[in-house]
């Protein structure tokens, strides 16, 4: 499905181990060729992310040849990820794949008390990212609603 990997993520949350490591060491025990993996260890943030991981890209491939990814992420910020995606890497054809550890459907986000958190910090986290220009609205898709002058 793809030639290369790319695996983006800082040591975060108080971890000394790069995210981008932990999940590389997974994906190659789980049968990935360690050759296709990019790894990105910086990123402390969704844009960081994006671009860093271009950048991380850009060493090793032309990035102009790239017309597609596939963003793989939590589902409570899938949106998140696809507008960082619009606002900073523009022009390519982005597929997404939201990773549900919950345990229920996403439909059901507001019984789980750790969901429910996740999805209502995204709900404020967006039009803050969107007026500080961090995110670009989703061509075809409807503008993040703001409630109660949250922006």
């Amino acid at each position: 499905m793809f030639e290369r990997l790319l695996v983006s993520g800082g040591a975060t949350a108080g971890q000394a181990t790069p995210e981008a490591l932990v999940i590389a060491e997974r994906l190659i025990a789980l049968g990935i060729p360690a050759s296709i993996l990019i790894l990105e260890c910086e990123a402390m943030n969704t844009g960081d992310n994006v671009i860093l991981g271009r950048r991380k890209v850009a060493e090793q491939m032309d990035v102009n040849g790239i017309d597609s990814v596939l963003v793989i992420g939590k589902v409570c910020a899938m949106r998140r990820y696809l507008m960082t995606l619009a606002r900073h890497w523009p022009g390519i054809t982005v597929s997404a794949c939201a990773i549900n550890y919950f345990g229920l459907p996403f439909e059901r986000w507001h019984e789980h008390d750790e969901f429910r958190a996740r999805v209502l910090a995204e709900f404020h986290k967006i039009p803050q990212y969107l007026q500080q220009d961090f995110l670009r609205e989703l061509d075809g898709h409807a503008p993040y609603p703001v409630l109660g002058g949250a922006a």
